[in-house]
């Protein structure tokens, strides 16, 4: 026989063009999609803005054509002055953690042309226009500063900002991560005051990691990070007003003030707003500042006998200063009305069904403008519903996972949609919600993944112990066969209020599933108690007690699907990351008997390491409920351990820090279990960088073929 040798650059290009999805395939770009950066409404609603490679490009709704590009040149992001005179413009930019980062910005004057630099060039943090748009307000080393965009003078508000000590308007660390954003400060509607929150960390205890690096000796990164039943930092709200100069500090002694997660402005010129919140995160007070003044009035308080979704907060403020707020006081998360003092004025949403994104309101049409689960808990829809008749239109599709990004009219949106079988279109809408044109799809991605043998997930539900039907869904190979006896590779993520079944595109471990699938798996996915989208009791039912009924369901889960005819019930395995990480440690040691591998990437393994806002949120703190957190943490249940278990973590990871894993490691050591351990030097809880996603994939992906 004649032998015949290929190149190592010719099996590549093999090995990338064959009929199957490949990692090689997923990581090169192969598989890229493509989609519309940065869409805004302008004010008038005839126009709206996207970023483009070669600046920030307006178009027309009516004919959605191209119009002109308003700033050429290359932008990350960009930020309007209210009345759209000027644009600030974020040229290159650093980050620091989930939410924050260092950014170089320019503002420029579309009337004159004129570009200015902000603080002179020099990195700040969280820039936000004066709504007179004069101004811009900035945060640089902990300190706050504006701007005066027509003299360029920069004017210092604060003096004591200091790493690691004092923040003015800035959130720490648990906020940014737990209350979901970096800025804690807002400007007046007549721009002559700031409010913002100063953050006095001195006290919180310090987190420092090695940094190994190309280095001779490892550098260290230190920062303050509140472990579960630590101190936090000591916040107080601070009014800065321009005329005087001057900044006094509220007096919040009379109101709940342990945290003040939000700073909201009214549609009044001298008013704002700060919602604050007691430690057990299970009531929030609603205040009003008056910035002349000083004068505060509650509102009113939001309760839950559990707890209050403080980082998930809607409140839109009418142009006769009523509001809407978010609540899901009824059972489900919903939409209320209230007056500007404070009173309930009505229910605006009902259903069994959540609102789960708020877009606006229309005050012509008396019609708000939601995205809801109205269709189904694993759809999300886009509705609007006035608020007088309670009547509701149904503007997106009716399937699928459906967002809006609406003129400033709400006379247009466009639409972006997915499912879990069709990757995202961009189509532009009308308000009855016709569509007027295709602005972008993935036809074309999804071809390439037809050619090479994609299969769509197909949703179905599976019993648990106490009755509930928990959401799922599961991939099967093209050439299924019930007669034939396959293994089960479980996904999920399980975290309170998270959702992993979802009738959307997975542009995440989507393609990885498929490529398992196409080695012979089952892949499926189920979302237990503790998940989100099917009402507060599903959800709160997890409540001080985490980790016991999550892997409850998911041993329930594993234990039906082996009784399915097609399942060989001897070969589950189990995957998941963060709290999906912290589940598989589980499954592996509680649910030694029925699952025979697992893969636990960056887990949590005992809340007490886990930082106070998230964790003191679902279990109270561990003085007061110490059962809560020793009994479900997956070190506690070391000598369980049978099957093969891959122990993943990143060793720079600021949020579920490395000593999570060192901790249960030492725990399995100690009983004499044998696993796998990758640590991945300098990396953080994402693992990414450079070929470390690839080198991440192949391995869990070596490890399943030879021990599943």
């Amino acid at each position: 026989m004649k032998k015949i040798f290929l190149s190592v650059s010719l099996l590549a290009a093999v090995a990338l063009f064959s009929q199957e999805i490949t990692l090689d395939k997923i990581y090169s770009g192969y598989y890229r999609g493509k989609s519309i950066s940065g869409i805004a409404s302008l004010k008038g609603g005839d126009s709206y803005v996207v970023i483009e490679p070669a600046g920030i490009a307006k178009y027309s709704y009516k004919t959605s054509q191209k119009e002109v590009n308003i700033v050429d040149g290359k932008f990350e992001s960009y930020i309007f002055s209210s009345d759209e005179s000027k644009i600030l413009l974020l040229k290159e930019s650093e980050p620091i953690y989930r939410h924050s980062y260092l950014g170089i910005f320019d503002v420029k004057d579309l009337r004159t042309g004129k570009m200015i630099s902000l603080n002179n060039g020099n990195a700040v943090q969280e820039p936000t226009f004066s709504p007179d748009g004069n101004k811009v307000a900035f945060i640089a080393d902990n300190n706050l500063y504006y701007q005066d965009l027509n003299s360029g003078k920069i004017i210092q508000i604060t003096t004591d900002g200091k790493k690691n000590s004092i923040l003015n308007g800035l959130a720490d660390w648990v906020y940014e991560e737990e209350f979901g954003h970096a800025k804690l400060y807002e400007w007046t509607q007549n721009s002559d005051a700031i409010v913002f929150v100063k953050s006095d960390e001195t006290e919180v205890p310090e987190m420092y990691i090695p940094i190994y690096g190309k280095q001779l000796y490892p550098s260290e990164m230190r920062f303050k990070y509140p472990k579960a039943g630590e101190k936090n930092s000591i916040v107080s709200a601070q009014l800065f007003r321009l005329d005087s100069g001057k900044t006094v500090a509220l007096d919040l002694s009379d109101f709940k003030n342990y945290y003040i997660p939000n700073v909201i402005k009214t549609s009044k010129p001298d008013e704002i707003i700060l919602i604050t919140s007691a430690r057990t995160q299970n009531a929030s007070d609603v205040l009003k500042v008056n910035t002349k003044t000083g004068k505060i009035q509650k509102l009113f308080t939001e309760t839950d006998e559990k707890w209050v979704d403080t980082d998930n907060v809607t409140m839109e403020f009418l142009p006769d200063n009523s509001f809407i707020w978010g609540s899901e006081r009824d059972g489900n998360r919903h939409l209320y009305l209230y007056d500007e003092n404070g009173k309930l004025k009505k229910q605006i949403t009902k259903g069994n069904w959540e609102v789960t994104d708020y877009y606006g309101y229309n005050p012509k049409t008396y019609e708000v403008f939601v995205q809801t689960t109205e269709k189904g808990s694993i759809n999300k829809v886009v509705s609007k519903i006035n608020i007088n008749s309670g009547k509701s239109t149904l503007l997106s599709n009716a399937e699928g996972n459906n967002s809006a990004n609406f003129s400033g009219n709400f006379n247009y949106f466009i639409e972006t949609s997915s499912s879990a079988s069709k990757p995202y279109t961009f189509v532009l809408k009308d308000n009855n919600g016709k569509a007027v044109k295709e602005l972008q799809n993935n036809d074309e991605l999804l071809k390439k993944l037809q050619a090479d043998n994609l299969v769509t997930k197909e949703f179905f539900t599976i019993p648990n112990e106490v009755g509930d039907q928990m959401n799922a869904w599961i991939l099967k190979p093209k050439d299924f066969d019930r007669n034939k006896k396959y293994p089960v590779f479980m996904y999920q993520y399980s975290g309170p209020g998270s959702q992993s079944v979802s009738n959307s595109w997975d542009a995440g471990n989507g393609l990885w599933f498929n490529h398992l699938v196409q080695k012979g798996y089952l892949v499926v996915c189920v979302d237990g108690r503790g998940t989100g989208f099917k009402g507060t009791k599903y959800k709160k039912s997890t409540y001080m007690n985490l980790g016991k009924y999550e892997i409850e369901d998911q041993i329930a889960a594993a234990k039906w699907l082996g009784k399915q005819s097609y399942v060989d019930a001897s070969r589950i395995g189990i995957f998941g990351w963060s709290y999906g990480g912290y589940m598989a440690s589980l499954a592996l040691t509680k649910g030694a008997d029925v699952f025979k591998t697992g893969i636990a990437v960056a887990p949590v393994t005992n809340w007490r390491y886990y930082d106070t806002v998230y964790t003191e949120r679902f279990l109270r703190t561990p003085q007061e409920n110490p059962k809560g957190y020793d009994e479900n943490s997956p070190t506690e249940y070391a000598k369980l351990l049978k099957g093969k278990f891959l122990l993943i973590h990143g060793t720079a990871d600021d949020n579920v820090h490395f000593q999570n894993s060192m901790e249960f490691a030492e725990a399995l050591i100690q009983n004499k279990k044998q696993f796998e351990f990758m640590a991945y030097p300098d990396k953080n809880h994402g693992i990414f960088g450079g070929q470390t996603r690839p080198q991440l994939y192949q391995k869990m992906t070596d490890f399943l073929l030879e021990n599943l």
